[in-house]
């Protein structure tokens, strides 16, 4: 008999649902939200209200799709968290309330263990141990995994992410909402050398983003006081500057992982290794120090179900389950 996951994401903008068949995703189905754009960044209130309407659609979506009735269905995986507290009700509410009218297993997935095990939907997959960089608008970690569901966080932001310091400094460059992918646009026609911006540098392998942020807007301010249209007329080499700036930060504390766990299988995850610049970064310090490097999809990247399914099915099969009575609020940590 076959073992089929329901897996549903509603973390934080993207209301989303797949179904995954032995292991095997068999569709992806995402709403996004494009309400947030005139905001210049997600607003939680509307985010739970999209969720609210687009979820059954979603869902129904997903089943016809893979031409499977809910009656079909092993177990139902869904986003614990992290994430937004009113986004992620609405899909641990449906979640439990479809598990408890079927009378099957109720899944919680740790959103950011999934981004890892994002790996394991399509080959190639990378062989444990590996060290993953997760990436994404609200955590920067360096995650040692040894098995499917074995993960140990060993480096990681002291304070912002470096997802939240593109997006910031893309609002203040003024080029609108995601910023991420505005400035990686604007990065490919720039000079990446041409503005040097500091970087903070804090012991061991974790990670802090706060400063350039600021040092960025202080920079900007600076100049425009001397040069009203500074900004226009540098955007792509401001753009280009600022991204290598975050990308060398990212790899200075990677290749140090790499160096103390002796592992050179490396992986990266969330939404900001859809990054062209850090693709393209990551397989050039590959050749240079002989890495076997994994890198998902485009849409395995930023947040979507087929993650929590392939989660949840390895989950499934460790016997590890939740109940109707378990917080929709994140977990410490995903590590087991």
């Amino acid at each position: 008999m076959s073992t089929i996951i329901l897996g549903i994401e509603s973390s934080c903008d993207e209301t989303a649902a797949a179904v995954c068949k032995d292991g095997q995703i068999i569709n992806n189905i995402i709403a996004t939200q494009s309400i947030h754009e005139s905001y210049g960044g997600v607003v939680p209130e509307l985010a739970s209200r999209a969720h609210q309407k687009n979820i059954i659609p979603v869902i129904n979506e997903a089943l016809d799709l893979a031409d499977i009735s809910m009656q079909e269905i092993s177990a139902i995986a869904y986003t614990q968290g992290p994430g937004l507290l009113g986004a992620l009700l609405v899909g641990s509410s449906f979640a439990k309330a479809a598990a408890l009218a079927l009378n099957i297993p109720l899944i919680p997935v740790n959103h950011m263990q999934a981004h890892v095990l994002a790996h394991f939907i399509e080959d190639p997959k990378p062989e444990f141990p590996f060290l993953c960089l997760t990436v994404s608008g609200g955590h920067t970690q360096i995650v040692k995994v040894t098995s499917y569901l074995e993960m140990e966080v060993i480096g990681q932001t002291k304070d912002d992410a470096v997802g939240e310091a593109f997006d910031k400094c893309a609002k203040l460059l003024g080029v609108g909402y995601p910023g991420g992918p505005k400035i990686d646009k604007l990065a490919q026609q720039g000079d990446p050398n041409k503005f040097p911006f500091p970087q903070s540098d804090i012991p061991d392998l974790d990670y802090s983003f706060s400063g350039i942020k600021t040092a960025f807007m202080y920079f900007l301010r600076d100049q425009q006081k001397k040069n009203q249209n500074f900004i226009e007329e540098n955007i792509n080499d401001l753009a280009a500057s600022l991204q290598f700036t975050l990308i060398d930060m990212l790899f200075k504390k990677l290749k140090k992982a790499t160096k103390k766990e002796k592992i050179k299988n490396i992986a990266i995850a969330g939404g900001v290794s859809a990054n062209s610049g850090l693709r393209k970064h990551l397989q050039e310090e590959a050749k240079k120090y002989g890495w076997e490097v994994f890198i998902p999809k485009f849409e395995y990247c930023t947040d979507n179900a087929a993650m929590i399914a392939t989660t949840g099915y390895y989950q499934f099969l460790e016997g590890k389950k939740g109940s109707l009575r378990d917080s929709p609020l994140p977990r410490m940590s995903f590590s087991s």
